[in-house]
């Protein structure tokens, strides 16, 4: 469980809201990345709250609507499989974020973001927080949206492709996944520069 003082002091230091940011999807071979910013409310906990990676696939779905519901703001955003390829991993990565914290409908005195790096021209002040996932309750929050919101969106490109079996693996890179696409070759929705130790020459 989560200590709630650990947000607690970066709102007192700051004087103001502050907002969780976690991105999901940086290591797959396909499909955008995500990302999400939350503001959640003191007064109003959300239990159970931890590490998207942490939780099973049905209490992340849970946590999903709770999060949509009680949260004094929220936004999800993403980056797509061109913008990785023209921004590499880490700018598109960067991209969603700002996008994220942009669409919030009140602006945070401080956004906590997950890692060691800050994106340039958040927009707001920053500060990061490694492992954050797993120690911020904003965060946490902010990597289930992010996970969930990408899970569903690999759900269904696998109805558009179903050879390569998305649902299950999500774009990651599982032998079975290597394996149909060595067979079948990429689909528009891979992302070129992550495959070229994979097919070489063939992306």
């Amino acid at each position: 469980m989560l200590d709630p003082q650990f947000d607690q002091q970066f709102r007192d230091a700051c004087g103001g809201l502050i907002c969780g940011v976690d991105e999901a999807g940086r290591g797959p071979l396909a499909g955008p990345v995500y990302a999400a910013a939350v503001i959640l409310s003191p007064e109003y906990p959300i239990l159970g709250l931890n590490d998207s990676k942490k939780l099973s696939e049905k209490k992340r779905e849970a946590l999903y609507d709770v999060i949509l519901e009680e949260a004094v703001a929220y936004c999800i955003a993403s980056a797509s499989v061109e913008e990785i390829e023209t921004y590499n991993i880490l700018g598109a990565t960067y991209l969603a974020m700002t996008r994220a914290v942009a669409g919030l409908s009140k602006a945070p005195a401080l956004a906590l973001i997950d890692g060691n790096r800050i994106p340039p021209n958040l927009g707001v002040p920053a500060q990061t927080v490694v492992k954050g996932d797993a120690l911020s309750e904003s965060i946490a929050a902010a990597s289930i949206l992010a996970k969930v919101s990408r899970d569903r969106v690999l759900k269904e490109l696998d109805a558009q492709y179903p050879q390569y079996g998305f649902a299950v693996h999500k774009g990651y890179g599982t032998a079975a996944h290597t394996a149909a696409l060595r067979e079948f070759g990429p689909c528009p929705e891979h992302r070129p520069s992550f495959l070229r130790k994979i097919l070489g020459g063939n992306t």
